[in-house]
């Protein structure tokens, strides 16, 4: 590769500077970085890449080679990615997957090794990955981490495979990452000293600013489902270098709009210290996860981006080892082909699989309440509305019939009840359904909950939405979480169908499907619904 020089105001994020200069490339590295001026109005800014600290891949619907084409158009030069959605799925084979799948395109993927597969005992998965398991892939060159420790109460407690799974990390020095939502006091303490370093689910500055104090890094997220920004940027000001930004969870369009850039793009709006933003953006997760993007210093790797100013944050250009990514909005990275895995053995339902049989002596019942923006739910106590001995779907009540099929062998369908969907006529459904990724449905009936659940076991994994006239369906064969088809054409064909769920079916929520797919997340509190019955978060058993 031949030697590159790029001009522009430099920005040297640790020394607080900005001046204007050159950058030169050589052989992948910084070989020179020089300043001939001080910072030139109007004149772009050559600044590191941005860094995603915890995201799921799988979650865009788009294998690795895929997102990594989508992100560099807005900066993004490197991802600590948890590879477990797909183990649940797959298990070991599956994060094989996602690192080969990762290596066919110039990006930098940082994968960890999934702590938490299956992530209950209450929930049929794939796979499981004993302490053994997660030892072999620590062992691993491209295996930067201890995913997240959803097992918290396992870490208060002892339990003899969280221990080992955290002490196999120890003995790579490689860090364990956190998951810990409401933990304070004492209890974060305690988590925080077994050597969990950071968490992402903090939903209130109260409960980031305790965890910080006992040392951890925070993490702040902004995806498709989970926002915490506006709760927690401000801890920024006095925290930044404890903090990092990520997105968790990242439908396709949303990958299309915008990635870590409108995160820095927000704290500057806010009149934060621009040093700090990017200080959380770009230089933070390098040094905590000690990965191989640079850092916009000589040696480094040339992981480095160009942006018109340092207020929207437009990237003009990205550069991953010196080699021209994306430019001026397009990416430069081609789609090729992807192979699929998966592992899926149900047979089609019917319609008498999802009744709910009642008496006319019950009167109320647990309704889960999902809320926007959030993973947690709150737990109802409601009247059921009964017909001919039937629980059924309440439009006027907004509150709708959800199930739960498990997609890895035929067995009873899990059945409850659920508010805030909205939907007026039709059903969705999803196979991307957290964590163990069984099919997930929610309806107005039963006869098209029905027809959206088996087309998904058709296409053997995806997303779905049928109305009394239309039937729209995404696939997604890699482990019915991803599609391999060009990401773009993925993220337009998720607008499309998202587009008639709001304004064909009648659903108010920002992202029906995020939210659909963590309805069956049961390490986040308060009710949700996995394929062997209704679960109490709080205190960690069926109903």
């Amino acid at each position: 590769m031949a030697s590159t020089i790029l001009s522009g105001n430099i920005v040297q994020i640790e020394a607080r500077k900005i001046f204007y200069g050159e950058v030169k490339i050589d052989n992948k590295k910084i070989i020179s970085i020089t300043k001939t001026a001080e910072a030139r109005e109007g004149a772009h800014f050559i600044l590191p890449g941005f860094i995603d600290s915890h995201v799921h891949v799988e979650s865009s619907m788009l294998v690795p080679a895929e997102f990594a084409k989508l992100a560099v158009v807005h900066g993004t030069t490197g991802t600590i990615s948890d590879p477990h959605e797909i183990a649940n799925v797959c298990g070991i084979e599956g994060v094989r997957y996602m690192i080969e799948n990762g290596k066919k395109v110039p990006f930098k993927f940082h994968f960890g090794a999934p702590s938490c597969v299956p992530a209950t005992i209450f929930e049929t998965a794939g796979a499981s990955l004993d302490a053994v398991a997660v030892e072999e892939l620590l062992a691993l060159p491209e295996i930067k981490y201890l995913s997240e420790m959803m097992n918290f109460p396992g870490v208060l407690h002892h339990d003899e495979e969280v221990i080992k799974k955290i002490a196999a990390a120890k003995k790579y020095n490689k860090p364990v990452d956190g998951h810990a939502p409401g933990l304070r006091g004492e209890a974060a303490k305690k988590y925080i000293d077994a050597g969990i370093s950071t968490d992402h689910e903090c939903f209130t500055a109260e409960e980031a600013s305790d965890k910080l104090s006992f040392g951890m890094k925070i993490l702040i997220r902004e995806g498709s489902a989970a926002r915490n920004f506006e709760a927690l940027i401000d801890l920024v000001n006095d925290h930044y270098e404890n903090m990092m930004f990520c997105s968790d969870d990242k439908h396709p369009d949303s990958l299309v709009e915008g990635h870590i850039n409108l995160l820095c793009q927000r704290a500057v709006e806010k009149g934060i210290d621009i040093f700090k933003v990017l200080q959380v953006a770009c230089i933070n997760p390098v040094k905590h996860y000690k990965i191989e993007n640079g850092t916009l210093k000589v040696g480094d790797a040339a992981d480095l981006i160009v942006v018109k100013d340092l207020r929207k944050f437009e990237v003009l250009q990205t550069y991953i080892d010196g080699g021209l990514v994306a430019e001026n909005g397009k990416s430069l990275i081609k789609t090729s082909t992807s192979k699929s895995i998966n592992e899926f053995n149900c047979s089609e339902k019917t319609v008498a699989d999802l009744i709910v049989p009642a008496n006319d002596l019950i009167r109320e019942i647990p309704v889960i309440e999902a809320l926007e923006g959030q993973l947690i739910t709150n737990k109802l106590m409601l009247e059921p509305t009964i017909v001919d001995g039937q629980m059924i779907s309440d439009i006027e009540k907004d509150i709708l019939k959800i199930v739960v099929v498990n997609r890895y062998t035929s067995a009873p369908v899990a059945k409850a009840f659920i508010r805030n969907f909205g939907l007026k006529e039709g059903a969705i459904a999803s196979t991307v359904a957290h964590d163990s990724h069984n099919i997930v449905a929610v309806g107005v009936d039963d006869e098209s909950l029905c027809e959206a659940i088996n087309q998904l076991i058709k296409q053997r994994g995806g997303i779905s939405a049928v109305s009394e006239t239309k039937m729209m369906v995404l696939p997604l064969p890699v482990a019915g979480l991803m599609s391999n088809e060009d990401g773009y054409k993925v993220a337009s064909d998720y607008t499309a169908i998202d587009r008639f769920v709001k304004n064909t079916l009648g659903s108010k929520l920002a992202a029906p499907f995020m939210t659909l797919s963590f309805m069956a997340l049961l390490v986040i509190p308060h009710l949700k619904l996995s394929d062997k019955g209704l679960f109490d978060g709080d205190e960690f058993k069926f109903l």
